[in-house]
């Protein structure tokens, strides 16, 4: 039996992760006996979840939220919330406080649990800890050089991952995911939201805006990719993961023009016409500062698998979402 907490349960990975486990019943052949679900909103409950489900509202980076959300000891604490990239570069001081500030908080409250309790923690990263210059492809031992605030804190947070499971005070497996395409819903601020809004809206017959030029090539997973990686990650070997607990995920790299050739096969030239070119040098700053493929050799090893295409991922979000086209 497993009690799972999912820390982010109400943003779109973290609410799709609590689904696909409530579904199963189960976290890699294990029957959930508990799921915690937590958000600075309340998170849904999800269809199929067992009768001893929590969701509940809290700001994890607060002085005791930490030591409250550990108390019953779950066995795996799945760590999606974050402050995004863009909103983390405006404002400062909240991208510290929840990306790193939160982290440490929670780390410090499973240490200070007792030598007894050892959970597995699956923290959410993001390739933006690499920085230029960029080999092509990066392989996974290049060196984190992040040029943004946001790509620093995941940074930070990562090394301290590695820290408390050479301690001993935690198991932890930290995720570098590639940027997730195509999310559902409404925008959010992260600066990397167009690379779905090119996609997501002309397939819902509403306006997107290109802030960037069509060959601008990034690394992209899908959302059923991204909650495959969480589940796989609860379950992987630690010893098999090394002392080196970040790793970065499988994904595709894809340029936007490629992206716009995938939207004309699925919504014809309606849609294509639906995208809007609007330079915005801000954005094309933080982009460029990105990385644009990589070598992922451990992930792939361990067993984490891609998506096959980028028409894959954009099919399934036809039909997760129910859009006709």
């Amino acid at each position: 039996m497993v009690h799972a907490l999912i820390i982010g349960a109400a943003g779109m990975v973290g609410r799709k992760l609590a689904e696909q486990i409530a579904q199963e019943g189960s976290l890699n052949g294990k029957p959930l006996s508990k799921l915690s679900l937590v958000d600075i909103i309340t998170p849904a409950v999800p269809a199929g979840a067992p009768q001893d489900t929590s969701c509940s509202a809290c700001d994890f980076s607060l002085e005791g939220e930490a030591e409250k959300l550990i108390a019953d000891r779950p066995e795996v604490i799945f760590l999606l919330a974050a402050i995004v990239s863009g909103e983390a570069e405006v404002d400062f001081d909240k991208g510290y406080r929840i990306n790193l500030d939160g982290t440490r908080r929670l780390f410090e409250a499973i240490r200070a649990a007792g030598d007894d309790y050892c959970p597995r923690v699956v923290f959410t990263s993001s390739s933006a800890v690499f920085g230029t210059p960029f080999p092509d492809p990066i392989p996974d031992d290049y060196l984190a050089a992040p040029l943004t605030s946001y790509g620093v804190q995941k940074a930070m947070s990562e090394l301290l991952l590695a820290d408390y499971s050479r301690k001993g005070f935690l198991d932890g497996v930290g995720l570098r995911l590639p940027t997730i395409v195509v999310r559902p819903g409404k925008p959010n601020k992260a600066a990397s939201g167009f690379f779905s809004g090119i996609i997501r809206e002309p397939l819902n017959g509403q306006e997107a805006l290109l802030p960037v030029a069509d060959d601008v090539l990034h690394w992209m997973a899908s959302p059923r990719a991204a909650v495959g990686f969480h589940i796989h990650a609860a379950g992987v070997s630690g010893e098999a993961v090394g002392p080196r607990r970040s790793m970065t995920m499988p994904g595709l790299a894809v340029t936007v023009a490629e992206e716009i050739e995938t939207l004309q096969r699925f919504g014809g030239e309606k849609a294509v016409k639906l995208i809007r070119r609007e330079r915005d040098p801000v954005i094309e700053k933080i982009v460029a500062g990105w990385p644009r493929s990589f070598a992922p050799t451990r992930a792939l090893e361990l067993g984490f698998k891609a998506d096959d295409s980028f028409d894959a991922i954009v099919r399934a979000y036809i039909e997760e979402e129910g859009i006709n086209v």
